[in-house]
């Protein structure tokens, strides 16, 4: 008997380095779980060409946009775990998902694999430049002074420039009312025309109008400046010390994908986020590849879980 488990284990375990030497053997699919254009479309897509020339195989972008990106994220989880499906997911639908839907269909931590972190844009706290602010402590100041005259602009509940901006309120006492738009181009289109007074914006929509003068930015909310706009003191710096929030993206497969898969993602994923073309072009998102291991990820997933769950929690937030 033992002498036949012994045979299994070993051909186990002979198997297990062929199936990731032989990896990609077919076209692999990679859901964006948002529709074409916006900036996890764009990211996504230029993994999966870097892939698709380093495997010799097709990376197929998967766009299944629904739900604030968790149908996508839903349909990652119930595919088969042999490595053929992956998914580009982010801040919403995995570290926020758990907390502000009461009927997830599916669990980060439990039904998903992490491969690897592939960014954490930070955000830009910006404001009309008729605001009589120059700082993150003026803007304080200010608020204090003016209680119930600022609103502040966001893509909607629960996106990262709600939850960023209320972690900003909920750290200073400034009061500021929420008005939720259709997407982050659409606030701060309205902070230039003075229909709002803030927001805090992707770098893609802000930093055009920032060179032209159209809003002017306190800071950035990451813990470092970014080299996009390097010249630009984090909130941080500013006038808040403490804050730091970033939004998030990364690759997951489903749970029970075999490690050896997860690991030869990894590595191959790692090595295209260092070319030259990709940091290139995430430097436009004012951020850098991320990279790392499957197990900083997960670590990176539950500490984020956490923190932003409290803050949902906290605020009542819902859809």
């Amino acid at each position: 008997m033992w002498h036949r488990i012994l045979i299994v284990l070993g051909a186990a375990l002979a198997v297990a380095p062929a199936l990731a030497q032989n990896y990609p053997a077919r076209p692999v699919r990679f859901i964006v779980p948002f529709a074409p254009g916006g900036n996890t479309d764009v990211q996504g897509r230029l993994i999966a060409m870097k892939l698709s020339e380093k495997w010799g195989q097709q990376v197929v972008v998967d766009n299944r946009a629904g739900a604030g990106g968790t149908l996508g994220v839903e349909m990652l989880a119930k595919a088969p775990a042999d490595g053929y499906t992956m998914a580009l997911a982010s801040f919403g639908n995995i570290l926020v998902g758990p907390s502000l839907f009461p009927k997830l269909a599916y669990d980060p931590l439990k039904d998903l694999a992490p491969l690897v972190l592939v960014s954490q844009p930070p955000g830009l706290l910006v404001v009309n430049p008729a605001l009589p602010v120059k700082t993150v402590a003026d803007f304080i100041s200010y608020g204090k002074a003016n209680p119930g005259k600022l609103n502040y602009g966001s893509a909607g509940n629960g996106t990262w420039n709600h939850l960023f901006a209320e972690h900003f309120k909920a750290l200073t006492g400034v009061q500021m009312t929420h008005i939720p738009y259709k997407g982050a181009n659409l606030a701060v289109t309205d902070v230039m025309s003075g229909q709002i007074q803030v927001s805090f914006a992707p770098f893609p929509a802000a930093v055009p109008q920032i060179k032209a003068g159209r809003v002017r930015v306190l800071g950035v909310t990451s813990a470092q400046r970014s080299p996009v706009l390097p010249d630009v003191p984090t909130v941080a710096e500013s006038g808040l010390p403490g804050y730091s929030a970033a939004t998030w993206f990364a690759m997951l497969a489903p749970a029970q994908t075999p490690q050896p898969l997860i690991q030869k993602i990894n590595a191959d994923a790692n090595a295209v986020l260092k070319l030259p073309e990709v940091r290139a072009a995430f430097a436009a998102d004012g951020t850098e590849p991320a990279g790392g291991t499957p197990e900083q990820l997960r670590e990176s997933m539950r500490s984020g879980i956490a923190q932003w769950g409290k803050l949902v929690r906290e605020l009542g937030i819902k859809l």
